[in-house]
Formats: C-alpha cells, structure tokens, sequence
C-alpha cells in the first residue's frame, strides 16, 4: 500500500508541473502577442527607413541653402574688392568661417572659357588682375561648401564622419539634379552664363564656384 500511494502522489505532482508549465507558456504566448507590433516594409515604423539617407537630406536642405546663398552673395568684382580691403570684414559679411578656410558666397556674369572634367573657367569683367574663377558643373560635383556656407550643419547632428560627409554629397546631389540636369556641357564655351554659388577660399585669386543656381544668357 504504502508504494502504490507513493506512486500516485509522484504521478501527480508530474500532472501538476505539467499544467502549471502549459498554463505559464500560454499567458507568455499571449504577453509577447499583445506586445509585439507589425511593421509594414516601408513604413515610418520601418526602422530601415529611419537609417540616415544623404540624398533624402540634401533634397531637404538644398531650398533653403540656395535661398540662403542666393541672398548673402556679392557681386565678384565688389567681393575682390572688399576681401582686398578688409578679408576678415567680408568673410563676416558674405561667407561662413567652416574650419581651416572659409566659404564665401558670390554671384557673377561672365563668358565660358575652356572646360575639362567639369569645371569652365569664367571671363568676368572687373576683377583684379590675376584673380580667376572657375564654375563646377558636374556630372561630379566635389566638396562642401554648400553644407558648409550655412553655418548651422555640424558635424554633431551626425552619428560619425562618414554620414557627415555623406550629407555634403547629398546636398550637391540635390543641387545637380535641379540646376545642371539639363546643362549642356559641349556646347557651354563661349556662353555667357551668370552663376550663384559658393567657394572655399584656399587661395584668394583662385575661386572654383560650386554652383546654387546657373542660367545661360
């Protein structure tokens, strides 16, 4: 007797643990049922789409950069004078300190000269003599001076350097595609063109203009 009775308590005790487990594995079955969230592909839940996309940003900041050029440039000939005159007064007034060199912005009229990969030298009246300004017109276009002519674009609003850099890329992307996607390259010299844009001041008689807006006279 006392083995047979020994038995059906150890059977059960087996019954229970078997029931309390099948009950405990359902309320977690349903716990992780309501909280889990269905996120359609594509969709603003879409973590993929939360990842930093240059061109998507340069589509949105591009407006307000060229807006923000467009009315801080000077004339080329009076921005030679005044950098001549006072550099650190017209920096102030035209441009942005953006690390070791400043941006500066300027707009200018002037005739194509020759091209090669791109970038047309510009014959514009006025300026001093040595001084000379070539305009990048793609299908590459390089560096950042229009991520870095509005002085606000820092490098801590990104994760590391390589989505810094990328946003330069992608603002230069977005200026392309609506100012030089119809520009005809092989037929640009000898044209008069008038050009708004932005330039690195490395070397003061040498501006290499990246363009916010170009029109064809």
């Amino acid at each position: 007797m006392t083995t047979t009775g020994t038995t059906i308590a150890t059977g059960s005790k087996t019954a229970r643990r078997k029931i309390v487990f099948v009950v405990v594995a359902a309320v977690i079955a349903v716990a992780m049922a309501v909280d889990t969230k269905v996120v359609q592909i594509g969709s603003d839940a879409d973590l993929r789409q939360q990842a930093f996309d240059p061109d998507r940003f340069g589509r949105t900041e591009f407006p307000r950069i060229r807006e923000s050029v467009v009315e801080r440039a000077a004339e080329a000939a009076t921005l030679a004078e005044e950098l001549a005159a006072d550099k650190n007064a017209a920096i102030a007034a035209y441009g942005t300190s953006a690390g070791t060199f400043p941006v500066i912005a300027v707009s200018f009229t002037g005739t194509v000269g020759e091209g090669k990969s791109g970038i047309f030298a510009v014959d514009v009246d006025g300026l001093p003599e040595g001084t000379k300004i070539r305009v990048q017109t793609g299908p590459a276009i390089n560096g950042t001076e229009l991520r870095d002519i509005p002085g606000d674009i820092d490098f801590g609003a990104f994760t590391n350097q390589i989505e810094y850099q990328d946003s330069g890329a992608g603002i230069n992307r977005a200026m392309a595609a609506e100012v030089l996607a119809d520009l005809d390259r092989e037929t640009l010299s000898g044209k008069t063109i008038t050009v708004t844009g932005a330039f690195t001041m490395i070397n003061p008689k040498n501006w290499l203009v990246t363009p916010v807006s170009l029109e064809i006279k």
